[in-house]
Order: structure tokens, then sequence, then C-alpha cells
């Protein structure tokens, strides 16, 4: 592979997983694989367009590593793909995307495959998907009653649409044949199946 192509860092401290996601992305991918949160920051640099993150590892968690790779400033997408069940303690966090394992390798694909198309498009873009991520992601796991009690999933709805009434309009200009069009058509069909 050459060194135009997009790099993921794989920050997975069961050995096996990270080799499985090391081969499912091999084929579109060069991949780095690091086995603790020290370790990840260590193999962090501007090569790097995404990391997929477990939150539990041993050392530093995958909360804090985020932090710090935001904190230094990278400009990669990050994923958190973990074990851990969501709650609203996300809305906050500076993640692109959440999986909870167990993965499938279509899902896995496709997600680092969506995170590099978005990471073609402006800051308010990549916020209404990060947005739109994690409000998809707590109305599958939490119940609607606890949700609607939630002052910050109150708050991520009301920025989420806010955001989305000031981007329409460029929404609006792309073409349909657009993978970013495809995307957004995406996420407001998983939201759709949700609600159903």
């Amino acid at each position: 592979m050459s060194d135009d192509t997009p790099l993921v860092l794989v920050v997975e401290d069961e050995r096996d997983l990270s080799d499985l996601y090391r081969t499912w992305l091999a084929g579109s991918y060069r991949v780095r694989t690091a086995e603790d949160g020290r370790a990840a920051l260590d193999e962090l640099d501007d090569e790097v367009d995404v990391v997929l993150l477990d939150r539990r590892m041993p050392d530093l968690s995958g909360d804090e590593v985020l932090d710090r790779i935001r904190e230094r400033g990278f400009d990669c997408r990050v994923a958190m793909v973990t074990a851990v069940e969501p709650d609203t303690d996300i809305v906050d966090m500076a993640f692109d995307d959440y999986l909870v394992k167990p993965v499938s390798e279509e899902e896995l694909v496709r997600m680092v495959e969506n995170l590099r198309i978005r990471d073609a498009y402006s800051d308010g873009v990549k916020r209404l998907f990060s947005l739109a991520s994690k409000k998809a992601l707590l109305e599958s796991e939490k119940e609607s009653n606890a949700l609607e009690a939630s002052s910050e999933y109150r708050q991520l709805c009301a920025d989420l649409t806010d955001l989305r009434t000031q981007l329409d309009d460029k929404l609006a200009r792309l073409s349909e044949s657009d993978d970013l069009t495809l995307i957004y058509q995406d996420l407001e069909r998983d939201d759709t199946d949700r609600n159903e």
C-alpha cells in the first residue's frame, strides 16, 4: 500500500480482537495497533486518519486517551469500539462514532469508511454526524423515559436540531450522488428505524 492510503490506529488491549480488526481493515487501509492507552499515544501522529479506541484498558482508559488526542489537536476521526454500554456521559465526549462490541466486519469497515467520507467535509457537517451518532446510539441503548428525563439528552436533541437547520441549506445543494448525501440519508433512515 502507498503512503497515501488512509491509516487506522486500532487501540485494543485484547490481542485477538486487535489482530481481527487489523485483518478486516488491511485490504483497504494501513493499520497500526496499540495494546494500551500509553502505547496508543506513542503511535499517534499526523499520519493517523482514524482511531478505533476501546474504553476499558489498563493504565489509561479510552476516555482519557480520547481527551489527550483532542488536547494535542490531532485532526483524526475517533470511534469508540467497546463493550461499555453508552450512557448520557457520551454527550460531552469528543468522539465521532461509537460501536458496542461485539461488532461484525461489515459494521467496523462501514464505520471506518463513513468516518473517512465525513473527514472530507466541514467542521459543522462533522459535528452533525457526531451528534446524530450519539443520539441514535442513546436511543438504541436506553429506555425512552430515561432519555426524556435527561437534561443532557434534551440538550443533545436541541443542538442537533439547531445544527441541522443551519446546515440544511448546504446539504440541499449537494448532488444526490454525493457520498455525504448518502450518509445523511442513512442517518435519517437509522433514526426512522429506531423510532418505529
